[in-house]
């Protein structure tokens, strides 16, 4: 990624900040922010030296709502933070997107970890992951609603993690890695 492309991620980016500072004040992604960030990376899609082309940005944006799909059917994660990675699809691309799922589901793992041992729950935690993945383990016996169920009742930490928060420190992580000198 050269300095233009790198500039020109800079609307992208405030977008996820946007959204990273409304999820951690209230645990909400307002959907002018999301959808904004869908249509904005599908206009900067056309726009000569983009990120990502009009065929990228679609494949982006669809590869967002895929790979978090099945914690949303879940209620693991709410409608917004589906959104947030579709917008990041329609800058970056698929191959972004699945990129930042991986680097926040791992910041966003140290982070809970990290607020729950901060609280004493670590134990908890540990107890209901278990419990959970059992439940998951099982879906097909137990159904999905009852796997639902049993994640919001076992819920280890006083508040949710805010999921942009994450989501943010792994798109900054990326452009980080993208755009070090010297690196091919």
């Amino acid at each position: 990624m050269n300095t233009s492309a790198l500039l020109m991620a800079v609307p992208a980016v405030a977008l996820v900040a946007c959204a990273a500072a409304t999820d951690l004040r209230g645990r909400r992604i307002p959907n002018w922010v999301t959808f904004t960030m869908v249509i904005a990376g599908l206009v900067h899609s056309i726009i000569f030296g983009a990120v990502a082309g009009p065929l990228q940005s679609t494949l982006g944006i669809a590869a967002g709502f895929a790979l978090p799909f099945a914690m949303f059917a879940m209620g693991a994660i709410a409608g917004g933070d589906v959104k947030l990675l579709m917008g990041i699809g329609a800058w970056f691309g698929p191959l972004a997107v699945l990129q930042v799922f991986c680097i926040e589901a791992v910041v966003g793992l140290a982070m809970v970890l990290t607020q729950a041992a901060a609280q004493g729950r670590t134990r908890t935690l540990l107890r209901n992951s278990a419990l959970l993945a059992v439940n998951l383990v099982h879906v097909n016996d137990v159904g999905l609603d009852h796997v639902k169920a049993t994640g919001q009742s076992s819920r280890s930490i006083d508040r949710p993690l805010p999921y942009a928060v994450p989501v943010l420190v792994a798109v900054l992580i990326l452009l980080a890695w993208n755009y070090t000198p010297g690196r091919v």
